[in-house]
């Protein structure tokens, strides 16, 4: 994805190959012709899903009410291009419909849950503008679980970027603890593997054992400083990953919010995080991200080959999974629009049937996003 990023043939040779700057640019390269860009969040468009039941009451009252139009975004047409054989014709992103304006389906989602005594923290904002689309207690610090390793992917990038790592360096999984919560290099033969392949592991497979010899490597408080660094200052790495937590142990492994987090994958796909070339190859390994069970399962995207779909969707995203504790970040965008989204939820886990409550509202919340992006 970045210029400083190059991939080494396997039979030695020293050929390269230059990548896109960054996961829009990549996106960007493959389009047709400049678009018409996003749609911009008008003025009165943003929904907080705190007043979730007002309004969808106000909505269904208004059922024949027609739809706002959206104009592009201002300095975006170079930004995104159609994929679309219809889009060729120069014609102007389509009207928001009241869903996509409203976001209905995700609000009745959102409401269930809170009623249901659920902590929910929601932020959808447009990618080229930056205006909220959709807010709700966005403010609030919540547990994110394996959304924690994207902070620990910047730093290992950073390092890597400068010279303080070498992508190549051998880690060896004997260097800490035993941990089996999630990951698939636990159930591999090679006991050590380069720092390279390892973040690729940790992003696309969230695996914890990976992230663990990587945090051991580049240190807990370097990732911490460059939050700081970054500006986050309520996005925090603050342990490893375990198999069960003591009493002297860390109760979480990470929290945020979902403002943050929507921030953060916001620069990490416009390569605006550290620098562009850390911003990129952090993007490019999200990018291999296989959790595409939550606001990824209304793509349609296959979750082992999504990095270039032909229907014009640029997906990147990383997804939190612990007990009671369901959480997905990331970046959408199509031919009419993009967006940055994260939606946190605290969840009883008392049964299958509140696990499923909980995943609802990320389907409801990815089918509302795909309504705004195409």
């Amino acid at each position: 994805m970045s210029e400083a990023v190059r991939r080494r043939r396997s039979n030695g040779d020293e050929e390269e190959h230059q990548r896109p700057r960054s996961a829009r640019a990549a996106y960007r390269a493959t389009q047709g012709r400049d678009g018409g860009g996003s749609r911009a969040a008008a003025e009165g468009d943003v929904v907080d899903a705190g007043d979730a039941r007002d309004v969808v009451d106000s909505r269904r009252a208004a059922g024949s009410a027609s739809s706002a139009g959206a104009t592009g975004a201002a300095g975006a047409a170079t930004l995104r291009r159609s994929r679309r054989g219809a889009a060729d014709d120069g014609a102007a992103p389509r009207r928001a419909s009241l869903r996509q304006r409203s976001f209905i389906g995700t609000l009745k989602a959102l409401d269930v849950l809170s009623s249901a005594g659920a902590h929910v923290s929601v932020r959808v904002a447009d990618l080229d503008s930056g205006e909220d689309v959709l807010t709700g207690d966005d403010h609030l610090v919540l547990p994110v679980g394996g959304l924690g390793v994207v902070p620990l992917l910047i730093e290992v990038a950073a390092q890597i970027e400068f010279g303080q790592l070498d992508p190549l360096e051998i880690l060896d999984r004997g260097s800490i603890p035993p941990v089996g919560v999630a990951g698939i290099w636990q159930h591999l033969k090679a006991p050590a593997l380069p720092v390279a392949d390892l973040a690729v592991l940790a992003a696309a497979a969230s695996d914890a054992a990976a992230a663990n010899v990587l945090l051991e490597r580049v240190g807990l408080a370097a990732v911490r400083s460059r939050m700081d660094d970054i500006g986050l200052t309520k996005t925090a790495l603050i342990d490893r990953f375990r198999d069960e937590r003591g009493l002297d142990d860390a109760p979480q492994v990470a929290l945020s919010t979902a403002r943050e987090l929507s921030t953060l994958f916001a620069a990490i796909v416009n390569a605006q995080v550290v620098s562009p070339a850390v911003g990129a190859q952090v993007g490019e390994w999200l990018n291999l991200t296989q959790d595409l069970a939550l606001v990824g399962a209304a793509t349609a995207m296959d979750p082992f080959a999504h990095e270039d779909d032909r229907h014009g969707l640029l997906f990147v995203n990383k997804t939190g999974r612990a007990d009671g504790i369901r959480a997905e970040a990331g970046v959408l965008a199509g031919p009419a629009g993009g967006v940055a989204y994260a939606l946190v939820v605290g969840f009883d886990d008392l049964s299958i049937a509140h696990r499923l409550r909980a995943h609802d509202a990320f389907r409801a919340l990815g089918a509302d996003l795909m309504e705004y992006v195409f």
